[in-house]
């Protein structure tokens, strides 16, 4: 069974609870200990080969997102991953510590990666560790493809604590107008799309080799055809990214692909479903 999932930030389910529950699980724009406004505008850029973003993790903080928007999406009764994001170890521990307790929170998937914002000091495994220390929950780390040995970063994290892996990130890049000047407020963003798919299958194919983890791949996935290559590396799992911009119903039409290649593909409603996270655990 290949679960489909979305990317952190490609899908606001509250906003379209439709399109979000069509996906094995939801997972959430990412969280911060404290309110962000996210970068300067313009903050998106259509590209030849993809999309060009650098939204710098708007969202309201773990306070109002633990009281307001989490009762919100438990009402949908959608599997639930949240993205947590910071700026420190301490960040990342205050934000899995506020989560620890709260039911509907199925897994927490570290952005130890966003292209967007500055990065913590600590490494990547050090920031698993210290999120490790404040929750018992399924740890997900989503790495980024610009890290010259990923797998090493793998081994890393999985030495840390974490219980799967999520590759890939969007990675950096720059685009300029005919003036020549960055089409984007902050200059440079995270690029994403089709472009990115040959780099997600060098991670994945690397990362499935180097450790035991469950993996949920992403990077340009559009077709059932897509998430077969990603599964063939070794990804336990897939996610849609770009495309639910362009095309928000992908899930249902990749579902359909993935029937006609002969492929078992779960359906709705998510009752009926077993744990996400327990069947991206022991497919791997």
């Amino acid at each position: 069974m290949t679960a489909l999932l979305n990317a952190s930030g490609c899908l606001d389910a509250l906003a379209a609870p439709e399109v979000a529950s069509e996906l094995d699980a939801f997972v959430t724009k990412t969280v911060t200990p404290h309110p962000r406004e996210g970068n300067p505008p313009p903050r998106f850029a259509e590209l030849p080969g993809g999309m060009l973003n650098s939204i710098g993790l708007q969202n309201p903080g773990i306070d109002a997102f633990a009281s307001e928007v989490l009762p919100r999406l438990r009402d949908l009764e959608i599997p639930l991953w949240v993205s947590v994001g910071g700026f420190s170890a301490h960040d990342y521990a205050s934000v899995c510590e506020r989560l620890e307790e709260r039911e509907e929170v199925q897994t927490i998937e570290l952005n130890l990666s966003c292209p967007n914002v500055e990065e913590a000091p600590e490494t990547a495994a050090e920031l698993v560790g210290a999120a490790r220390t404040s929750t018992r929950k399924p740890l997900y780390a989503k790495l980024s493809p610009a890290t010259w040995d990923v797998a090493e970063s793998a081994r890393a994290v999985e030495a840390a604590g974490a219980d799967g892996i999520s590759l890939v990130n969007t990675i950096r890049g720059l685009a300029l107008d005919d003036a020549r000047r960055p089409v984007l407020g902050r200059g440079a963003g995270g690029y994403s799309g089709p472009a990115l798919r040959p780099i997600a299958l060098a991670c994945v194919a690397a990362c499935a080799a180097a450790v035991d983890l469950p993996i949920v791949g992403m990077g340009g996935v559009s077709t059932g055809s897509d998430v077969l290559d990603l599964v063939a590396v070794g990804a336990s799992a897939v996610a849609l990214g770009t495309v639910l911009f362009a095309d928000p119903w992908a899930a249902r039409r990749i579902r359909s692909e993935l029937r006609e290649a002969g492929v078992e593909a779960p359906e709705a409603p998510h009752a009926a479903r077993p744990s996400v996270t327990a069947a991206v655990t022991t497919s791997n």
